[in-house]
């Protein structure tokens, strides 16, 4: 996290592109699990049993026309020690998920949150509640980046590569690069989280 003491340049204005592209990479090193059939969806959920906290994200296949449109092919969540990638065209959005999405006591955090919820829903309803969006917590303290990028440079210190973000994420078997691409996002969403949250407490007390 950068040092509250030194100048923070993304606080005061938009952290630039040319700054962010300064700061070194990092990425998700812990277990990740890619979840497709039910016996490994259970195996998630009994772990993912009793977490209040969880990074959110989503990763849909590109459309390169107007006349293109898919589904989320992936749904990403990430708690302190794992995270887990569910194959929607496997498993579709099932109810283990949904009672996840639709449980107020559990954070869901991350970035432009109401676009995912509704691609999500177009899969199977739901009732949301618990999301949380780095975005709206961002410019409560005044923070001018609101991206998952320039929120991670300004407040971690750090960047996370999109190399895979144009990737097919439909496909039957992700690769090595994938998997890593959408493990960090949901990390990097966790930790943002709880780093605009200290951020808040800290406004406050003044």
């Amino acid at each position: 996290m950068i040092n509250s003491k030194k100048e923070q340049p993304g606080f005061d204005r938009r952290m630039s592109k040319d700054e962010i592209n300064a700061c070194p990479i990092a990425q998700w090193t812990g277990p990740v699990y890619v979840v497709r059939n039910k016996d490994e969806l259970s195996e998630a959920m009994h772990k993912l049993g009793g977490q209040t906290l969880l990074g959110f994200d989503t990763e849909t296949r590109p459309a390169f026309s107007k006349k293109e449109s898919y589904l989320p092919s992936l749904l990403q969540l990430a708690s302190k020690t794992e995270v887990f990638i569910f194959q929607l065209k496997y498993l579709g959005l099932a109810r283990p998920l949904r009672d996840i999405l639709a449980d107020p006591s559990i954070v869901k955090t991350g970035v432009s949150l109401n676009y995912d919820i509704r691609e999500l829903k177009k899969i199977s309803n739901f009732k949301s509640a618990g999301f949380v969006d780095l975005g709206s917590l961002a410019k409560k303290v005044n923070i001018k980046n609101h991206g998952l990028r320039g929120l991670a440079a300004v407040l971690l210190g750090f960047r996370i590569s999109k190399g895979a973000q144009t990737s097919n994420w439909a496909k039957d078997e992700l690769t090595p690069r994938q998997i890593q691409y959408a493990a960090t996002d949901a990390w990097v969403g966790r930790k943002l989280h709880q780093s605009l949250k200290q951020q808040t407490v800290s406004k406050d007390a003044t």
